[in-house]
This record gives C-alpha cells, structure tokens and sequence, in this order.
C-alpha cells in the first residue's frame, strides 16, 4: 500500500505544478510500474494500454455522442427547448432561470456533456435574463447549474467512462440517470424558486404565452424528444447496444441539422474537428488514468484498502457516506474527469464488495462530479460560465451556484438512501 501512497502524492505534486492530468498521471503509472517490474515492462505497458484503448470498440461510444451533441447545436435546437421550457414558465417569479434549467435538462438528453450545456445556454438564456432585470448571481447560477445535467441525464460521457472501467453495463448506466435526472431538475428548480422567494427582485416574471404559442413551441421540439427515444429507448429495449445507439443517434441529428439547413461545407468541417479535439483531450486524460490504474493495481493498495475497511465491520452505508464525502471534497480541488479516472480503481473494489450495486454506484459517482463541477474554486461550470459573460466576477458566480449546491447534494443524500430511484429502470432491461 506504501507504494500506491506514494503514488498518489507524486501525482498530486506533480497536478500542483500544473503539469496536465493526463501527464501526470501517465508519468507516475509509468515509472510506478517500472520500479515494481523493469523500464522494459512499463514501455510495453504503456504501448499496448495506448493502442488498445484507441482501437477499443466499446469506446467508440464517446467521439459518437461527441458528434451527436455538436450537430444539436449547430441545428439551434437548443434555442428551442428554452423557448418551449419559456412559454410554459417564463411568466412565472424565477420562470426564465426554470426554463434554462428544464431546457438543460432536455438539451443534456441528447448532448451528453456538462461543459457544452453550460456553454450553450450561457449564449441561449442570459439575454433573456437579462432583459427581464435577473440578478446575475441567480442568471449565472442556474445556467452553470443547469449544465450538470448535462451528464446525468443519458447519454452522458462520464457514465461510458465509468461503463468502460468498471466493466458494467452503459445501457443499464443510462436507465438508471433517467428518474434521478428528473429529480435532479425539479431540485434545482426549487433552489430558484426559494432564491426568488428571499429576494423577488432576483427574478422577476416575464411575459404570459398564449396556449397556441406553447403548443406551437411544443411542436418545435419534436426532433428533441424522437433523438432521445430512439437512442435511449432502443438502447433499453435491446435493440442495439449502446456503441450503435450512439452511432443512429450521430446520424440522426445529422440529418435534423441538414434539414434545418446549418450545416454548409465549412461548419461541417469545423463540427468534425471540434469533434477530433474534445474526444482526443478525453482518450489522453483516460490513456494516463489507466496507465496509473495499471500501477495501482500492480500495488496492493486495492486488497488492502479493501480490507482497511471491512475490518471495522462498518455500516455499508457509513462507508459509502465517507466516499461520497472524499469525492464532495476532491471536487473542490481536482477536474472532475481525473478525479473519477483516478479513485474509481480504489473505491469500486470496496463498493462491490460490500455487495452495492455498480450500477447505482455509478450514478453516486455521476452525481458527486455534478456537484465538483459546481463547486469553488475548481467548479469547470463556474469557469465556464464566466470566460463567456465576461463582465461578471468569479465572486458572483460563486454566490449564485451555492444554492444549487445544496440542491445537489439533498439529491446526493436521497439517492444514497432510496436506491430503487437510479435501480428500478435498470431492472426491466432486456
């Protein structure tokens, strides 16, 4: 376990000097594992983790979701899922900050990708928001927020990830996101409605639409919802594995986006490589996670963490309690995609286990990373949203994401004591 120790503080120093996470990680795993074996060893290690990670056809899943939400984008259906979510409550004391959240929630249905949510609606929601009068702390709050649910909403990358490692089902995965997902919004929602209740300045309504205006914008969507029923829909009944609902789900928003007609030559090019540089900054970052993870395992520090814990004969849910605490502080501090490719070697052993299960634990870990990406001073949401509305302070995107934290982790705290909420979908999968 010394060695495994060591490892990790190696890393951290080395993540403290600024060096990229998936440098460090890859570095400490490579000469971790050439003073365990030899130099010779750990070359080949990380030759044949590099190619076979690349060639993998399970983790094709990611550059395909990738693909997927950038054609969304480009075909401006994110502007609609706000309008529609507006019509319905943007008349309402806080309703425009609802409708960001509600339209994160069905943009994250078929994007995948906390950081793009936020992006996305930073451009989409705060004009509104602001033309209505919204303190910037409850405008800015709810769209870094309303970004998490990019990923616990399926399709979601950090579940594929997750899948990949742990080796548990990504379909499962998936079902399991959909009611804390549902949740997850109307948390959040209910984060704004209690800022707008202690200052109704904060929020003040917008304008009532008219029933046809809402069944008008209702129709608009349509492409929206029938993305995400045929991917995740067919994922759960068993007609195709999650590799190949990707795929039918990339060339489904193609299409939307051709007949929309936003795609012409040029930003069809510029989708493909912005495509190429989000899913290679993610292989390299999960390339030097499992070389460290090769490391580790070549420790004992899993058996023995293992069986640290089951010496006490706790609770099984006390030590889940203290994981969740372990990943709420590392949040603060650590990128939130290292932090799951770093401790899920560690922590999972323990879990299994205990008897949990990996499905529910995955989406533990899915939501623990919404609350990181939220939380100062490392939240990647918060910064998100500040470099594109640039005339805001950090301090007041701080103040405006706290009451939303605590919405996530009363989320946290009824996952973990009603399990059947992510376990019950997961149950009926052929």
């Amino acid at each position: 376990m010394t060695e495994g120790l060591l490892g990790l503080a190696a890393f951290l120093l080395l993540a403290f000097l600024r060096v990229p996470m998936a440098f460090a990680m890859g570095i400490v795993g490579f000469f971790g594992f050439a003073l365990k074996v030899n130099f010779g060893a750990a070359a080949s290690m990380i030759a044949q983790t590099t190619y076979e990670t690349g060639l993998a056809y399970t983790l094709s899943v990611i550059p395909l979701f990738i693909l997927m939400g950038n054609f969304v984008v480009r075909a401006r259906m994110s502007e609609e899922l706000y309008h529609a979510a507006y019509t319905f409550l943007g008349h309402k004391r806080g309703g425009l900050a609802m409708s960001t959240i509600v339209a994160c929630a069905g943009f994250g249905a078929i994007c995948g990708s906390s950081i793009a949510t936020a992006a996305t609606f930073a451009k989409v929601a705060y004009p509104s928001m602001r033309k209505f009068g919204y303190k910037d702390t409850l405008a800015s709050g709810s769209i870094a927020a309303g970004g998490t649910l990019g990923i616990l909403i399926p399709p979601s990358v950090i579940m594929v990830i997750y899948g990949i490692m742990t080796e548990t089902n990504i379909g499962k995965l998936f079902a399991a996101g959909i009611f804390p997902g549902i949740v997850a919004t109307l948390l959040l929602c209910l984060a704004v409605a209690w800022m707008t209740w202690r200052d109704p300045r904060a929020g003040p309504p917008g304008e009532r639409s008219s029933w046809a205006l809402r069944f008008e914008a209702i129709r608009r969507v349509w492409p929206v919802v029938l993305l995400f029923l045929v991917v995740i829909g067919g994922i759960y009944a068993g007609v195709f594995t999650a590799t190949e609902g990707a795929g039918i789900g990339a060339g489904g928003a193609l299409l939307f986006a051709l007949a929309r007609r936003a795609l012409g030559w040029r930003v069809f090019v510029e989708v493909l490589i912005e495509s190429v540089r989000t899913t290679s900054m993610l292989f390299m970052i999960l390339i030097g996670a499992l070389i460290f993870a090769n490391f580790i395992n070549y420790t004992t520090m899993p058996s023995d963490l293992k069986g640290f814990v089951t010496q006490f004969a706790l609770h099984p849910i006390l030590v889940i309690v203290a994981i969740c605490a372990v990943y709420v502080v590392l949040g603060t501090a650590m990128e939130e995609l290292s932090m799951i490719l770093l401790t899920v070697p560690l922590f999972f052993p323990v879990v299994t286990a205990l008897g949990f299960d990996p499905v529910w634990f995955g989406i533990i870990i899915v939501i623990v990373v919404q609350i990181g990406l939220i939380s100062p001073p490392v939240g990647m949401n918060i910064f998100v949203v500040k470099s594109l509305l640039r005339h805001l302070t950090i301090g007041t995107v701080f103040r405006g994401v706290l009451p939303f934290n605590v919405a996530l982790v009363a989320l946290l705290a009824i996952v973990v004591a009603f399990p059947s909420i992510a376990t019950w979908l997961p149950g009926f999968m052929k």
